[in-house]
């Protein structure tokens, strides 16, 4: 058996919210079935803010209960709040991720509160699920990790106390995001292991940017750090609203290419993952989609893994 890698798909996400136009929701459900139907079994597929700051994300109870018919499929929703985390709760999302900024500029400006202040409201989202019927994954991800666009660099020293406060705080995973691309492979190396230390296993996942063209070499320094799960957007899209400079995440179709060629089992069949972007481009037509295998086609030299 070949060792399995989780992709978490988050273009409906992350992906569209920095879209400029609005993609119709009966084409957004049919891209995420297209998503799942290429074998991805995690998908963020929106986040519960307040329409009037990304009306991207207005249709996002919609987009869940739809997703939640998909046969193996684990949704994922963004929440900044309580109040967002029991809308995701309500919808029947089954896991949710929390953004927590590393960095006290972009903290006020993506959620209004300081560090501490969401870290708490992390607290807070943990003790209502716990009293709750029905289990809901709390994923806390630790935002400009890697670096900040606001503020410029982050210590070690306080993405390993931002994520210890959110192990603490009961978090089931701990999230290392490259919100802004800044990140290099000697960090990601540098970073995961002192919030291992930490945090132990607690420490799950990459999301990353490639704002800078390092995006999959980052990818590849945490495979060599032992992380098995990474975020990624179909085509590249996505950024954050409210972090100059952030520009789109890891390309999906990419990300397998690489970890299937390397002997990792993700499950997800290339083509149908190539052939989804045919939606996308459907919903958002004037958004540029990025990536280097679709762009130059799979070689003939491709073996998936599994």
């Amino acid at each position: 058996m070949k060792e399995h890698v989780t992709v978490c798909e988050v273009g409906p996400r992350d992906g569209l919210q920095m879209a400029k136009s609005i993609m119709p929701t009966a084409v957004k459900a049919r891209w995420i079935a297209a998503i799942a139907a290429a074998g991805v079994k995690e998908i963020e597929v929106g986040s519960f803010v307040p329409p009037k700051l990304i009306p991207q994300m207005a249709d996002t109870e919609e987009i869940v209960r739809g997703a939640l018919a998909i046969p193996g499929l684990t949704v994922f929703a963004l929440v900044p709040n309580l109040k967002g985390a029991q809308r995701a709760y309500a919808a029947g999302a089954h896991g949710i991720e929390v953004p927590v900024s590393v960095s006290e500029g972009h903290s006020r400006a993506n959620t209004n509160k300081s560090t501490e202040e969401q870290v708490e409201e992390v607290g807070r989202i943990v003790a209502w699920l716990g009293a709750q019927d029905r289990k809901v994954r709390v994923e806390a991800g630790c935002a400009t990790s890697f670096g900040c666009s606001i503020e410029g660099d982050v210590p070690v020293s306080r993405v390993v106390r931002v994520a210890s406060a959110l192990a603490d705080a009961g978090a089931d995973a701990i999230v290392l995001a490259d919100t802004v691309g800044y990140g290099h492979p000697d960090q990601v190396h540098t970073l995961v292991r002192a919030v291992r230390g930490a945090i132990g296993e607690k420490l799950t996942k990459l999301h990353l940017h490639d704002t800078m063209g390092l995006g999959l070499a980052n990818a590849l320094a945490g495979l060599e750090e032992g992380i098995r799960s990474f975020d990624s957007a179909l085509a590249g899209l996505g950024g954050c609203p409210f972090a100059p400079g952030a520009s789109g995440n890891i390309v999906t179709e990419d990300l397998v290419f690489m970890l299937e060629s390397m002997g990792f089992d993700t499950g997800i069949d290339l083509d149908k993952l190539i052939a989804a972007r045919l939606l996308l481009h459907e919903g958002v037509p004037n958004e540029p989609l990025h990536g280097q295998v679709p762009k130059a086609g799979i070689p003939r030299t491709y073996r998936a893994a599994a």
